[in-house]
């Protein structure tokens, strides 16, 4: 078996794996009713972050089959360039564009995936000088509560005013602290 034929079985094994692997999900997928026996399932690319969220793997089978393909392509064009031709230049010349070609689908897939994995729950931190709707009345000293926007959706909260003034229903007013669920706030 010569270099151009190696290459070759690496090209078309990578790309089978590929082939296989997406027509198996589709077919044998493992998301009808029947096969979610088992809470701890989860597909083979699944990783986990330090946020401990589901993200993607560096050494999955995507990743692999992504640098098996591009390790037998990048043989197989450079056996046939004169220069190249030797496998001692060839081999080398061809893992790093596997490996570049693998971190180029690592780099694209976990990317899609903290995109996609974003939460719509905003951060309490970021509350903080915001504006808000007093909607029920803040009696001096006493609890009230609060309407505020973030991330797009309507949120209500428990207030209390600062200096225990009280603030009528209506008054648009600053958020200058939270304490536990407590929202404190001030008339702008």
């Amino acid at each position: 078996m010569n270099a151009f034929d190696a290459y070759a079985v690496c090209f078309g094994a990578g790309v089978l794996f590929t082939a296989v692997s997406a027509i198996g999900a589709h077919v044998f997928g493992g998301h009808g009713d029947a096969a979610h026996w088992d809470v701890t399932h989860a597909h083979a690319e699944a990783g986990f972050g330090a946020d401990n969220m589901p993200g993607f793997s560096p050494i999955s089978p995507t990743t692999v089959a992504s640098f098996l393909a591009a390790f037998g392509g990048f043989g197989m064009i450079l056996t046939q360039l004169e220069r190249t031709r030797s496998p001692w230049v060839s081999v080398p010349l061809s893992m790093l564009g596997g490996f570049a070609v693998a971190a180029g689908v690592f780099w694209l897939f976990s990317t899609v995936f903290r995109k996609t994995q974003g939460s719509s729950e905003g951060r309490v931190a970021d509350l903080v000088g915001r504006s808000a709707t007093v909607i029920t009345p803040i009696a001096a000293g006493a609890v009230g509560e609060i309407a505020y926007v973030q991330g797009g959706s309507r949120y209500s909260a428990p207030a209390r005013a600062e200096g225990d003034a009280a603030v009528a229903s209506g008054a648009t007013v600053k958020i200058t602290r939270v304490v536990g669920t407590q929202f404190y706030v001030s008339l702008n």
